[in-house]
């Protein structure tokens, strides 16, 4: 083999390593991200469970969270104050038990952590309240920025029809 088509080879093995140095790098990197946003969620959820917090503590003041399906609550929020005050508020006051969740699996991709559980709690007319949901929670900086929620409307529908402590 010539000098030169030696010191191409050599420099192409030194561009492949390196490219390959760079992408682990950066799969570390995302990985580490991973593991401290599902780790902040899960945090959240052992304060919910505890009655000392809630995963809306991690809620940044221009998230938006989205409540899909046909619900009564079902649209999407642009806010924290607007989420916090015509879906959580509200919901609350109709609970004379608050709710406690159960996670039965939580997963991260890059920024987005997916929580699936179920909670339950009691209704202001003695019913339990039972439900489970899958929420979509795309952080950063360890604030929840975009949200989107699954649940059986159907449980909350029931509930969102009693009326609030208010009325």
């Amino acid at each position: 083999m010539s000098k030169n088509k030696l010191l191409v080879a050599t420099l192409r093995g030194i561009a492949c390593a390196a490219f390959i140095s760079i992408f682990i790098a950066a799969g570390a990197a995302v990985a580490a991200d991973e593991a401290a946003n599902k780790a902040t969620v899960q945090k959240a959820f052992d304060a919910w469970a505890a009655g000392t917090g809630s995963p809306y503590d991690l809620l940044a003041d221009n998230v938006t969270w989205t409540i899909t399906g046909n619900s009564a609550a079902s649209k999407s929020y642009g806010s924290r104050n607007a989420f916090i005050n015509e879906v959580i508020k509200p919901f609350n006051a109709r609970m004379s038990v608050g709710l406690k969740p159960t996670i039965r699996n939580m997963y991260a991709d890059g920024d987005t952590v997916i929580v699936f559980f179920d909670a339950a709690g009691t209704a202001k007319d003695g019913q339990p309240y039972k439900n489970t949901y899958a929420w979509f929670l795309d952080l950063d900086g360890g604030k929840i920025v975009q949200a989107s929620a699954f649940f059986d409307s159907i449980a909350f529908d029931k509930l969102w029809a009693l009326p609030a402590a208010s009325e």
